[in-house]
């Protein structure tokens, strides 16, 4: 039987991706001052040692003013890229491609850390030392009522972000990143400008979906030429808005066109985010790999590679989205964390190995065991 393309190798540019399986970037919120401790270097070294094939760090602010939350990390300095390090070296050590998720969380900055309401923050926040900073966006639009207005970014505001991206991305392969992401998706910053939901410009910047998508281009090539040509470059997208009036599928073509065209390898195909209070989606029924349609379209409407990602729950369902052409490459988010050895588990139940690709020091005990297994199977 011929390996599954679940667990073969890929291609893209000069660098192989060991299996087809990648870790999205999730937020933790548990950095301090932008800077990564030990939870994160324990939360991204068990997706090494689980068989991902590359492991995406969360978004990564480029400016302090960029995080989410507090607890988001940054790499605005060379203190912050330093802090990263252990977990390069680990990912790389271990097997694991290493990538890192670069963005800016633009109007909806400074807001309550999930666990804590996820709205805006509030005099308990407050309390606890988390309190707001002055936010910038694509135009004056607050996200929802009662959450913080947005500056409209100048033209110098748009230079230093651009700087800024351009230094993180310097920063990332001097930390020996294999691949990098910018971050246009869920309503941050760069898909703010996209959507005429949040952008109602009328520079450069702004008004038709040429203008709209002028940043999230000009970003991506600066970024391109000094990220190395060998190394991939990602970009997520909100496949759409998912509301009338928003972003659509067919804009997300156009855009991938054009990035594909400015050196971008890999469309990572999510969708919503550009509204308030994502709490109010929790609980509400998601089909399985109900994003994947998206990755479909863009990859053969604009002719470059997808990833994709949502509700893909099993090895199975992960070989199908790859076999029908639905993407490239699969990214494991939320089941990741619970089951970090998703990938390892996935090809045991699939029949791909015995424990011989496991970590040795795992390996070395699950094959004793594993006799003894089959005997209470029977």
């Amino acid at each position: 039987m011929p390996k599954p393309m679940l667990f073969s190798p890929f291609q893209i540019r000069d660098t192989v991706f060991p299996n087809r399986c990648t870790v999205s970037p999730m937020c933790q919120y548990t950095a301090q001052d932008g800077i990564a401790n030990t939870w994160h270097l324990v939360h991204l070294g068990g997706f090494v040692n689980g068989g991902f094939g590359a492991v995406m760090i969360e978004a990564t602010a480029v400016l302090p003013e960029g995080r989410i939350t507090h607890g988001d990390l940054g790499i605005w300095s060379d203190d912050h890229a330093a802090a990263l390090k252990p977990m390069v070296n680990f990912m790389k050590d271990n097997g694991a491609l290493a990538g890192i998720q670069l963005g800016h969380a633009g109007r909806k900055a400074s807001m309550q850390r999930p666990w804590r309401g996820n709205g805006p923050l509030g005099e308990a926040d407050f309390a606890l030392g988390d309190t707001p900073w002055p936010i910038n966006g694509a135009s004056a639009l607050p996200v929802d009522e009662g959450w913080l207005m947005p500056q409209e970014m100048s033209a110098a505001d748009i230079a230093e972000l651009t700087e800024a991206f351009v230094t993180a991305a310097v920063r990332a392969d001097e930390l020996g990143c294999d691949f990098v992401e910018l971050h246009g998706a869920h309503g941050y910053l760069l898909q703010s400008f996209l959507s005429p939901a949040s952008n109602t410009r009328s520079d450069e910047y702004g008004g038709d979906r040429t203008g709209r998508m002028r940043l999230a281009i000009e970003l991506a090539e600066a970024v391109r030429a000094v990220w190395p040509a060998g190394k991939p470059l990602f970009f997520r997208v909100s496949s759409v808005d998912g509301f009338p009036g928003g972003w659509e599928l067919e804009d997300s073509v156009v855009l991938a066109r054009e990035l594909k065209a400015v050196g971008v390898d890999v469309i990572d195909c999510s969708s919503g985010g550009n509204q308030g209070r994502t709490k109010v989606n929790a609980g509400r029924t998601l089909p399985k790999g109900y994003q994947l349609d998206y990755a479909a379209h863009i990859r053969v409407e604009a002719g470059i590679a997808t990833q994709g990602v949502g509700m893909i729950l099993d090895g199975p369902q992960a070989e199908e989205a790859l076999q029908s052409g639905q993407a490239d490459l699969i990214a494991i988010g939320r089941q990741a964390l619970f089951d970090p050895f998703w990938v390892r588990h996935q090809a045991y139940a699939m029949g791909v190995n015995d424990y011989d690709d496991w970590p040795e020091q795992y390996g070395w005990w699950l094959t004793r065991r594993e006799p003894s297994i089959q005997a209470l199977s029977k």
